[in-house]
């Protein structure tokens, strides 16, 4: 007989262990894999991952660009997701945000200052992603609507949106994107910090997670929202008003992505297309549940999968693999990593079968 009881909490210690052993057992598994499929050293294929990470300085930087937008893209999620609504609509809160800022730096790149210009590309890509987040909450507060679906409708109506306006600022016209925007003035671009275009998307994240940390641990709203997510009825009960918390929450969850989109056109890709947001929406469920939604722990968990995507990348590159084999090693980690998160909650027992026999 098996029997699966919940644990009271498995210490810090046992857990970190387990969770190690998970990596080690993936990394065989992976070896395996990579020896029976490809014939290559698997020891070499992981040391080219590492390289691949962190090789050079550029690929450091590169890796930590990958880590500062994933990070952001999970905290955003985070506040709804601990209140236990199901917001798979990050992709497109950011691709509005995305379209927001490039809006600005095409319609004003002229008009005003630089600082003024990321001044109102601020306030308008927030403000773009915050109401394309309000729109299914509005319907879950008053009509109990199915966020879920609700949300990842709202991707597709974003990506085509997107792609309409890419045909509307079309340069050259035909040629079905934009290029690189104001590449000859910079209107609308972050300056460069210590020499490195990367280093200010990298603080501003890192301010928004920490701010999220507080927010969720020490402030009033982050206090509420936990009891929402535990109980809307114990919510209401203690006088909490649940429809305005989910507005609030939602509101700033879908800022966070918008300004996740102004980091994509005004700090890194000075451009717009349909692909700008990279699946980050979806893979930041992935961190941010890794995370149980702490967002220092998810700097970790994102850390994790940032490296992953750059290690594919460079195998696939050095031993002429196809970019798939990559993301299955990465698929491989992962599923033993999330798999090992159920021996962490649950306890396993066996109990022998007692078999009596009747005279």
């Amino acid at each position: 007989m098996i029997h699966i009881t919940k644990r009271k909490e498995m210490p810090l210690a046992q857990s970190l262990g387990v969770r190690l052993a998970a990596i080690v057992v993936a990394l065989v598994v992976c070896g395996i894999v990579t020896t029976l499929m490809t014939g290559i050293n698997p020891i070499a294929v992981y040391a080219t991952m590492v390289k691949g990470a962190f090789g050079s300085a550029r690929k450091v930087w590169i890796l930590l660009q990958e880590l500062a937008m994933l990070l952001c893209v999970s905290v955003a999620l985070t506040p709804a997701f601990r209140m236990k609504f199901w917001n798979l609509g990050g992709e497109g809160q950011i691709l509005i945000g995305c379209l927001a800022s490039a809006a600005c730096m095409i319609c004003l790149g002229d008009m005003l200052p630089n600082a003024a210009l990321l001044l109102v590309m601020f306030v308008t890509s927030c403000a773009a992603g915050a109401i394309w987040a309000l729109i299914p909450a509005i319907f879950k507060a008053r009509w109990n609507t199915n966020e879920t679906l609700f949300t990842l409708m709202m991707n597709y109506v974003a990506t085509q949106l997107a792609a309409y306006f890419v045909i509307v600022w079309e340069v050259p016209k035909g040629s079905g994107t934009i290029g690189i925007i104001n590449q000859s003035t910079e209107a609308g671009w972050f300056p460069t910090v210590a020499g490195n275009k990367y280093l200010l998307n990298i603080v501003l994240v890192a301010l928004v997670t920490v701010g999220m940390y507080v927010y969720l641990t020490y402030s009033k709203h982050g206090y509420e929202i936990s009891v929402v997510g535990e109980s809307t009825n114990t919510a209401r009960y203690v006088g909490i008003k649940v429809e305005k918390v989910i507005l609030r929450t939602l509101l700033v969850s879908g800022a966070i992505c918008g300004f996740a989109g102004l980091l994509l056109v005004a700090g890194t890709n000075h451009t717009l297309t349909t692909t700008l947001a990279g699946g980050r929406g979806f893979t930041a469920v992935m961190v941010a549940w890794l995370a149980k939604f702490n967002p220092l722990v998810m700097v970790a968990s994102s850390l994790l999968l940032a490296f992953m995507g750059c290690g594919a990348g460079e195998i696939s590159t050095a031993f002429g693999l196809n970019h798939a084999f990559g993301d299955i090693l990465t698929g491989i980690i992962l599923f033993f990593i999330i798999g090992c998160e159920f021996f962490i909650t649950y306890q396993v027992r066996f109990d022998k079968k007692e078999v009596v026999e009747h005279a």
